[in-house]
């Protein structure tokens, strides 16, 4: 059978919940008030893109997704094969463990002697082996029960150890903390806590290159919306970053993305405070199932999220193979479960007239959805297409 249609994908995605932020206070960005500002995200996008290989990654125009809602234009930016590893993780961990190894080597250790480690649902920690592989040092990866064989080999594939924990995300983490204090291995996490902000800082400050890439490639088009998915909120946060500070007090309206299993920064929105959800069961949008924001990504969101919503999972599967066959207008796009969440929540959102006023969408609206992630679970990815047929 073809993939489903867009009005037939349409009847299946909903939003389980939606919270206006009543914190939103964004003016000007502040630049020297925020840990995350221009010198470090400046710093990042220049040496990123002096890598090997570097491109910017696609900006597609969904011509049929904005007419279905009556917006002036859809733009999806497409991260399936930034730098060969499937993800948008693979600017910010790897970033990381370049800035950790010069840093090693300025204090005259040898880079034989290091070990990163850091907990993963699967693309960070490819990204961190990436970048040891490419410093020269060991990477040891903690994956909880949940996380893909498929996931776990690409990881090996690329040098890294990987131990695998009981639990869920939150529980791998614990395991790598302990485990870093007793081997004196070096954590790049792209969550952040007290005392440990610097190399999830490195970690946004890699992501912020894909909001600027955005702003390149949009030109003169004036955004107005971004529907951005959320685990530990790094990917907002960095994004958010760079267009609060090029937009200042016109920041576009930022709306986040979750799953309905582990939405954690929309529970923390509602009670004006950083707080851990409770994840009972896993999504399979994986790389958001997340039960805690990160410390510094809720420095910046509180203050810029304009709505939360959350999402169930029916939608992610037809939504794969809509947009693997291609919509009219639009080529064919490799989009994995954590790449479709904006837009089934842009979908959704239109099917509820309250909160699509509410969140001031219309038809003088430019809206950007982030493509996070392309088939990084490759027999996932291709059971997910055929179970349409």
């Amino acid at each position: 059978m073809p993939a489903e249609n867009l009005s037939t994908v349409s009847h299946v995605t909903r939003i389980t919940r939606s919270v206006e932020n009543p914190a939103r206070s964004a003016s000007d960005f502040p630049d020297q008030a925020t840990s995350l500002n221009g010198q470090n995200m400046s710093a990042a996008a220049r040496q990123i893109s002096a890598w090997p290989a570097y491109q910017p990654t696609p900006l597609h125009s969904l011509p049929a997704i904005a007419e279905a809602c009556g917006l002036r234009a859809v733009w999806y930016k497409d991260e399936a094969h930034r730098f060969g590893l499937g993800s948008f993780k693979a600017l910010g961990g790897a970033y990381a463990v370049a800035q950790l190894a010069e840093h090693w080597q300025r204090s005259g250790r040898d880079l034989a002697e290091l070990t990163v480690t850091t907990a993963t649902d699967g693309n960070h920690g490819r990204s961190v082996a990436w970048g040891a592989r490419r410093a020269g040092c060991a990477a040891t990866i903690l994956i909880h029960e949940q996380v893909s064989p498929a996931r776990e080999r690409a990881m090996q594939d690329l040098g890294a150890t990987v131990i695998r924990v009981e639990g869920n995300y939150e529980a791998s983490l614990a395991a790598c903390r302990r485990a870093a204090a007793e081997y004196g291995w070096q954590i790049v996490s792209d969550t952040s806590w007290d005392d440990y902000r610097e190399i999830p800082l490195q970690v946004m400050a890699g992501y912020s290159l894909i909001a600027s890439e955005v702003l390149d490639q949009l030109g003169d088009q004036n955004l107005t919306h971004t529907f951005l998915p959320v685990g530990v909120g790094g990917l907002a946060a960095g994004l958010v970053a760079r267009f609060w500070q090029q937009m200042g007090r016109e920041l576009c309206r930022v709306i986040t993305v979750e799953s309905d299993l582990s939405p954690c920064l929309q529970q923390s929105l509602a009670a004006g405070q950083r707080t851990r959800f409770d994840i009972s069961a896993e999504t399979l949008m994986a790389g958001l199932s997340c039960g805690e924001v990160s410390q510094l990504a809720w420095e910046i969101l509180q203050p810029t999220v304009h709505h939360s919503v959350s999402i169930p999972d029916q939608a992610i599967g037809p939504l794969m193979r809509l947009l693997a066959d291609g919509l009219p207008g639009s080529r064919p796009i490799e989009a994995g479960e954590c790449a479709t969440a904006g837009l089934a929540a842009l979908l959704a959102a239109h099917g509820d007239p309250t909160l699509w006023q509410a969140c001031g969408l219309g038809a003088d609206s430019t809206v950007l959805l982030i493509g996070t992630e392309g088939a990084t679970d490759p027999e996932l990815y291709h059971a997910l297409l055929q179970a349409g047929n």
